[in-house]
């Protein structure tokens, strides 16, 4: 399954060539996870109450086409591998039918201290509809 974000570009998020900064694509993936999970009932705010967090640990851009001022951006994302402590996730963005960036990232679930836990089933069941 896939989850779809849209988020429009901002003024500050421009470098001098009009281009969005490279780091502001990883806020925009950020909130696109953040939304898939909120869409699974995964909440931060849940997350933490159950005791464990989706923690980045590794993270892999390619940045194909600049995203301008006044884009509005499509975020796709998916889980494409759940294992017993971490999960693989992968993001594509694209302004209407043009792929602008991907990334994908390796979140590790640890407990609310750090420390690497097994995924908990009702996660992994949630994480399968994303």
């Amino acid at each position: 399954m896939q989850h779809t974000t849209t988020i429009r570009v901002r003024f500050y998020e421009l470098d001098p060539y009009n281009h969005v900064n490279h780091t502001a694509y990883f806020g925009y993936f950020e909130t696109a996870r953040i939304d898939a999970l909120d869409s699974v009932g995964l909440a931060m705010d849940t997350m933490s109450s159950a005791g464990f967090h989706i923690v980045v640990v590794d993270a892999h851009a390619r940045f194909i086409s600049p995203a301008v001022g006044g884009d509005t951006v499509r975020i796709e994302t998916e889980v494409v591998e759940r294992h017993r402590a971490s999960s693989v996730w992968h993001q594509e963005m694209y302004r209407d039918d043009t792929l602008l960036a991907t990334l994908d990232i390796l979140g590790a679930i640890t407990d609310l201290d750090g420390k690497p836990r097994r995924l908990p089933p009702e996660l992994a069941d949630r994480l399968a509809r994303i």
